[in-house]
């Protein structure tokens, strides 16, 4: 865990508040909770921290479960990817005749906490196909699977196009026949993620036991991370197979984990709505008709996070659409579904309703009509590694990510090692008491969370009505960003007096990047019905003199190592719903394909030496700001 403690809020109560606090939490947890030896109890940890730490993780990785990941040459396993999110270095593909990783790969810093998100779509295919002993290995799907992987990519995953209601397993995995090699695949997740997770009171490591809805009609992005809060979880995943509409994924979630007898818990999150043509905000259910309270209610309590940034893209805005803004021109994939995304081409035209900030309006608006919000997200963001890398965020070592990405399954690439439009993604982070699952996953349940690009930033932000002037000077400014409002997920208390909200934000910077340029708090608001969106710069400055050189990638950087301020909407308007979030700009660093073309000595202006494989170098800016987005704090009237 990044330390967090000075000015975002460092908690020195004593000791004997620290036990009472504790004693209370587990007081509660024993008398409402069925007993189990292995029941996640808050107060475990030994650095238990009732004013909460930011824990840095992935919830989006791959392994060698995953078709697209094991076609593409991931011989990585769900304990190997926990092994390398724990600061091991491990082995990539491509592999020598003598199965040696041609490439290896570490991080230079460990990850609190991993959700192995494998496909649940296909689990029992991939097993089958590879095991000469199971029913099915014979068959024409297997032998493409073998002998030609490219074909099978492209075969399979048509599977997964097909209309909502249409779409269905191939064979050999049409009937029952892959049901228990599907089985043992989702028996190896659970087992992995029990054997990684630190149940000791040092707490160095979590694990979640997770897997992927795949859903991607017509190419149309709707996938999501299910997660689950513990080792209790369903007999089997739910797949796109099984489920072929959110809502009735929804529903068999809150059927047979979270309604049913025992400690099951579990949450979804929808990933890059950039690619999902329309789809992923749309507001009408299964049968064309507009949302009802009950398919909110549904949406709100299964879904309460959004991935606003990964491999694929950054989902948070649309420049030019009147909920943009100049700075949402980052990491923008130029492509709305996943198919054009994989393979390239002409740039397409984006939809804007594809973008999480006008989700968050919407959501505002919907809520006035049925009383709940189906859209109040917090925001994350993870890798998608399909390499069983987690964590691999550094510009400067990225070696891809697979899946939607450039395939290296037979050679070392000659050039770029992914596709240019493509990024190493970012990382989740979550404010918890101590770094376990029961923390963990109420952190993400009450949307205490933020994402960013792959930077750790550390980020704080509360809402309140009171704050005082000087409480970024405070020592005890998280207990009075608790007392006095809510912190990143929140919704506002009601109303004290006649004034505007406020709102604290701090950030630190990461010690191993460079200073916080700027701190922007983006406000959404509804006015006569019709959605508003504008940007205040309230810390910083982001035209402060900092450089870097596009030759070298050297940074001359200008900016501050910590930012902090109390702000008050000088536009309040005590009747008009709102939604504010901050996001957090650090000084410019290079893009990760610079760092490669610099050293391939690729010069733009001369076309001689863009050599095969680094035409990419002159398709993308060099410089880039990586960044934090905190989760949303709403105002209702």
């Amino acid at each position: 865990m990044q330390s967090a403690k000075n000015d975002v809020g460092n908690y020195d109560g004593g000791r004997m508040i620290r036990v009472v606090l504790v004693a209370l939490v587990l007081a509660v947890g024993c008398k409402s909770k069925p007993k189990d030896p292995r029941r996640e109890q808050l107060g475990r940890c030994a650095d238990f921290d009732p004013l909460r730490q930011p824990f840095f993780g992935d919830t989006h990785v791959h392994t060698r479960l995953s078709l697209d990941a094991n076609l593409q040459g991931n011989r990585l396993s769900p304990m190997d990817a926990y092994r390398f999110a724990r600061g091991e270095e491990i082995g990539i593909q491509p592999y020598d005749a003598d199965g040696n990783p041609l490439r290896r790969l570490r991080l230079s810093r460990p990850l609190d906490f991993v959700a192995v998100s494998d496909h649940a779509e296909f689990l029992g295919l991939v097993q089958t196909c590879l095991d000469s002993s199971a029913e099915g290995y014979d068959s024409r799907t297997c032998t493409q699977y073998r002998e030609d992987p490219d074909a099978a990519f492209l075969t399979l995953n048509f599977a997964l196009t097909l209309a909502q209601g249409r779409a269905r397993a191939p064979r050999p995995c049409s009937g029952d026949s892959c049901a228990g090699a599907e089985l043992a695949a989702w028996d190896e997740i659970q087992e992995a993620a029990e054997a990684a997770y630190d149940r000791s009171d040092a707490c160095t490591f979590t694990t979640f036991v997770a897997y992927e809805w795949s859903g991607n009609p017509a190419a149309s992005n709707l996938h999501r991370n299910v997660i689950f809060r513990n080792h209790v979880v369903p007999d089997e995943p739910l797949g796109y197979f099984d489920t072929q509409q959110e809502e009735v994924l929804w529903s068999r979630l809150e059927e047979e984990c979270i309604d049913a007898p025992g400690i099951c818990d579990v949450l979804s999150i929808p990933h890059n709505s950039n690619l999902s043509s329309g789809l992923m905000f749309e507001t009408v259910d299964q049968d064309g008709q507009p949302f009802d309270a009950e398919y909110a209610r549904l949406r709100a309590r299964l879904e309460p996070l959004v991935e606003v940034y990964q491999h694929k893209g950054s989902s948070e805005c649309l420049p030019g659409s009147t909920a943009g803004d100049e700075l949402c021109d980052f990491e923008l994939l130029p492509y709305r579904n996943l198919a054009t995304a994989n393979l390239g081409g002409a740039p397409q035209e984006l939809i804007p309703a594809d973008f999480v900030r006008e989700a968050l309006t919407t959501g505002m608006r919907l809520e006035g009509e049925l009383g709940i919000n189906p859209f109040q997200l917090g925001m994350i963001a993870s890798t998608d590694t399909h390499l069983g890398t987690p964590g691999a965020v550094e510009e400067d070592r990225f070696q891809g990510h697979g899946g939607a990405g450039l395939a290296v399954r037979d050679a070392l690439p000659s050039g770029l090692p992914d596709r240019a439009w493509f990024n190493p993604g970012g990382l989740a982070v979550l404010w918890a008491e101590e770094n376990s699952r029961e923390a963990l996953f109420e952190a993400m349940r009450r949307r205490e969370a933020y994402g960013t690009s792959g930077t750790r930033i550390v980020l704080r932000f509360f809402g309140g009505w009171d704050y005082p002037a000087n409480l970024c000077a405070r020592a005890d400014l998280a207990q009075i960003g608790y007392d006095r409002g809510v912190p990143m997920g929140g919704a506002l208390p009601p109303r004290a007096g006649d004034g505007a909200p406020r709102f604290v934000v701090s950030a630190l910077r990461d010690a191993e990047s460079v200073p916080l340029a700027a701190i922007q708090i983006l406000k959404g608001w509804l006015e006569g019905g019709e959605a508003r969106w504008r940007v205040f710069d309230v810390a910083g400055e982001l035209d402060n003199g900092a450089t870097v050189d596009p030759a070298t990638c050297v940074a001359t950087p200008a900016g501050s190592d910590s930012l902090c301020v109390v702000w008050e909407d000088p536009s309040f308007v005590a009747d008009q719903p709102a939604v504010y979030y901050a996001r957090v700009l650090e000084d410019p660093t290079c893009r990760w394909q610079a760092y490669y073309c610099n050293a391939a000595g690729v010069d733009c202006d001369e076309p001689s030496t863009i050599t095969e494989g680094f035409e990419g170098c002159c398709d993308q800016p060099v410089m880039q700001r990586e960044r934090a987005w905190s989760s949303p704090i709403w105002f209702r009237p």
